[in-house]
Formats: C-alpha cells, sequence, structure tokens
C-alpha cells in the first residue's frame, strides 16, 4: 500500500465544552476558528480551564488526518516539532502507539504546542486558541529530502502556511523525491489573511485541495459550486466539504456530489475535516473510485463528530472498517 505522510502543528488538544459563546468574546476567539494566541492569553485559558472537566488528545490537524490513517491500516508518518516535556513524551508515544513513523524534533527551550479547545454543548461547532510553542519553531531547515523518501502523499495543514520559508521547502523536497502534495486549507481566517500564497500554493505545487465551504469562500468566493470550479482549475483533485449536506468532489471535468452520512446528534466537530481528508486518502492509496473515496471521507467525519475529541475506540475502528467493505 502507498505510503503518506504528515506535516503539521504537532500539538496536544486540551478539550472543554462550554454552554454560551461569552466566554469565547471574554478570551477574543472568534466563533468556529482557530486563532493563534501568546503566552499570556494561553495562561489566560489554562486558568479558566481549571475549573471545567477537559480531555486531552494527541491534535494538530495533519496529527488528526494521520492518526486516523494508520487506524485504518494506512502505512503514515508524521515530521513536526515538540518540547522536551511530559506533553510531548505524549504525542512521541502516541505516534509510536499507532505505528506512524516518527520524523519529530525537539525544541530544547520551546514547551510542546497546546490548542485549548472550546466545544459549544448547543451544537458541537469548535473554537481553537491556539499556543503553537515548540510547533512554530519548525523551520526551513529542519527538513530534509530524507524525510519524504519512499513514501507517495504528502499531506500539509493549511495552518502551516504562515511560514512561507518552511512551507515551501516541504513541497518542493516532496515534489523532488516523487510525492504528490495534499493541501487541507484548516481555517477560514487563515486563507483570508494569505490568499495570494494560498494561490501560489494550489497552482504551483498542490495535487488535491480540502477546503470546506466557509475557506472556498475565502479563497474564490462565490458558492460552493463556483468555489470548487474555481480550485479545480488549480489541481488534480479539488474536494469542497459541506457539513450536514455532504460534499462537492472535482477533477478535471468530473463532478460528484456525495451525501452525507447522517447523524443523531453531533458532540464535537473537532477532527471531522481532517478525518475526511484521512477517509479520502485512505480511498485513494487503496485504488477506490473518487466517488468511493468520498463517501469513505463521510463515513470517518460522521463518526468523529459523534464523540469529544478525535479519537476513536478499537470498537469504533472495526465498524468503520465493516462499513468500507460493504460500500
Amino acid at each position: 500500500m502507498e505510503k503518506i505522510i504528515g506535516l503539521g502543528n504537532a500539538l496536544v488538544d486540551v478539550l472543554a465544552t462550554f454552554e454560551s459563546d461569552e466566554v469565547l468574546k471574554q478570551m477574543g476567539l472568534p466563533r468556529g476558528s482557530m486563532t493563534l494566541i501568546d503566552e499570556e492569553r494561553f495562561h489566560l485559558i489554562t486558568a479558566y480551564f481549571k475549573d471545567l472537566k477537559t480531555y486531552k488528545a494527541a491534535g494538530g490537524s495533519a496529527g488528526n488526518a494521520i492518526g486516523a490513517l494508520a487506524s485504518l491500516g494506512a502505512p503514515s508518518g508524521f515530521i513536526g516539532k515538540i518540547g522536551s516535556d511530559s506533553y510531548g513524551d505524549f504525542l512521541k508515544s502516541t505516534l509510536e502507539s499507532k505505528g506512524i513513523e516518527d520524523h519529530l524534533l525537539v525544541s530544547s527551550t520551546l514547551p510542546t504546542g497546546i490548542a485549548s479547545t472550546f466545544i459549544s454543548q448547543n451544537d458541537g461547532e469548535r473554537t481553537f486558541g491556539t499556543y503553537l510553542g515548540a510547533a512554530a519553531a519548525l523551520k526551513a531547515e529542519d527538513l530534509s529530502l530524507d524525510m519524504f523518501k519512499g513514501y507517495t502523499y504528502l499531506f500539509v495543514e493549511g495552518y502551516l502556511v504562515q511560514d512561507h520559508d518552511m512551507i515551501l521547502r516541504a513541497v518542493e523536497l516532496a515534489k523532488e523525491a516523487g510525492l504528490q502534495v495534499c493541501l487541507d486549507m484548516a481555517s477560514y481566517n487563515i486563507v483570508d489573511a494569505d490568499r495570494e500564497f494560498f494561490s501560489l500554493l494550489l497552482n504551483k505545487y498542490v495535487d488535491i485541495v480540502f477546503a470546506n465551504e466557509e475557506e472556498a469562500k475565502a479563497f474564490a468566493g462565490g458558492t460552493p459550486e463556483e468555489a470548487l470550479e474555481t480550485l479545480a482549475q488549480t489541481c488534480s483533485i479539488a474536494i469542497v466539504k459541506l457539513g450536514a449536506r455532504g460534499s462537492l468532489v472535482r477533477k478535471g471535468t468530473q463532478v460528484l456530489e456525495v451525501a452525507p452520512v447522517q447523524v443523531s446528534k453531533v458532540a464535537d466537530t473537532t477532527g471531522a475535516g481532517d478525518y475526511f481528508a484521512a477517509g479520502f486518502l485512505y480511498g485513494l492509496v487503496t485504488g477506490c473510485s473518487l466517488e468511493k473515496c468520498a463517501r469513505i471521507a463521510s463515513i470517518l467525519a460522521a463518526k468523529v463528530i459523534q464523540v469529544v475529541g478525535a479519537e476513536l475506540t478499537t470498537a469504533c475502528w472495526k465498524d468503520i472498517k465493516k462499513e468500507i467493505e460493504n460500500l
């Protein structure tokens, strides 16, 4: 089976649920977004979380996707940077337990990054206040050609796009090693702030792009269908995720509308896009049609939004594998 390597912010998710959006206003976090925060605001959120029941999990967008791929049995690896601390040890052991090839670099001065995750009790929408710590210290000079050799796909999370030099070196090394580049746009505010550079990446390096409705609109404007057409002109395969309305997939002139998998209650949308990407890529490396790739993606996304966090049980993964076999 073809191998996939992820490049992303090596983060630990610390999750808590809330009733009122007022807390998001107090913390200065736009609902549904990923906002990078400084150390001062990180300590403010940490103090708020002390009075709540929290849950810890290995996180980061690419980390979630690669973890899901490994749970399906796809050979995978991960590149990121951690601190020399207990959270870093937690991330490293999590990768090892899933059989993921570890390309983690360690900072001697910065702590492991933390994504403080606020989950709405009303609709499961998640809002991130992310203190990157060591994750932000991953630089262009840390990357080498050997990291990419032996893989077929590179999966890059859009959150990294803010470091232009590092992301350019990553995709250039990947292309030199013969990999296809897959980019998840990550968050509408990230796309909106750096549209010109996203355009450069898509037109020159990216083979497969994943965007949700808001990200697609931030990049291309218009309706999801119009944004899909624009995205598809830049790369081989474009996917626009429509949440409860399913997804749109385009390759050349082939356009697919794929229905979602219905769920009775959404517990937490953390990892939904990451799991969608993992399902789609799993379909690709196992030789599935585009439609089947998208249907596998929908199955994974539907499963993860029914639990808090982005970790599924062994029993749940067994059920998923059966559902995929029956497609």
